[in-house]
């Protein structure tokens, strides 16, 4: 049975047997086997799933509990940013892309998790912020919220996510303002030209728009 330790595009931790790209954590969310809480403060980071040989154990007591994304794009939907350590590289990719499209010199961390936290989630609560944004302005890598489910912005398409993946797709509006799930800040992000890995399953789709 899959365990509960997969993230959602809209932050939510579910059993799914669909495999993750990449790790990550949010703090100590669990007691013995079950997750207990959303979050246990503002770092919210996507990690690599092997670094230097060292494979994270799960479900150690008092350790952070590792969680896991179906790919780069989904995690940054759910709120998560690069990890400084195990993805020195994609992390000083992401902050350079953050200084550009703000201006002035590359953010901290902590800059960074207290502004993605603001944006994530209502300001007490674990319930998650979305933002209404022009269709124009949103970049590829971007999901949005559709009929109550996530949709990724892929060109001049829509694809829909679901616990299985990616499926159905349909074609992307121009007009209009549209619920976007990732924040604002990794938009402006990806609209720097930030490299977001999608997973490659998205290729190979070839139902037909509507």
């Amino acid at each position: 049975m899959p365990e509960r330790n997969r993230v959602t595009p809209t932050g939510e931790i579910i059993a799914t047997p669909l495999r993750g790209a990449f790790t990550g954590n949010r703090g100590v969310l669990h007691e013995g086997r079950e997750i207990v809480r959303f979050h246990a403060g503002n770092l919210w980071i996507t990690c690599a799933l092997e670094f230097r040989g060292r494979h994270r154990e799960l479900w150690v007591p008092n350790r952070w509990t590792p969680l896991f994304f179906h790919d780069e794009a989904v995690a940054f939907a759910a709120g998560h940013r690069p990890c400084g350590e195990c993805r020195h590289a994609a992390y000083q990719a992401y902050k350079a892309a953050w200084a550009q499209a703000r201006g002035g010199e590359p953010p901290s961390a902590g800059e960074m998790n207290r502004r993605l936290h603001a944006e994530r989630l209502f300001r007490g609560t674990h319930r998650r912020r979305f933002h209404e944004i022009g269709w124009a302005e949103l970049p590829d890598g971007a999901f949005v919220l559709e009929d109550g489910a996530p949709w990724l912005l892929l060109g001049d398409e829509l694809l829909a996510w679901g616990p299985a993946g990616y499926g159905r797709r349909r074609r992307r509006p121009r007009r209009g303002s549209a619920t976007a799930i990732t924040p604002p800040a990794t938009l402006a992000v990806l609209r720097a030209g930030y490299p977001v890995q999608i997973d490659p399953s998205v290729e190979r789709l070839d139902e037909p728009r509507r």
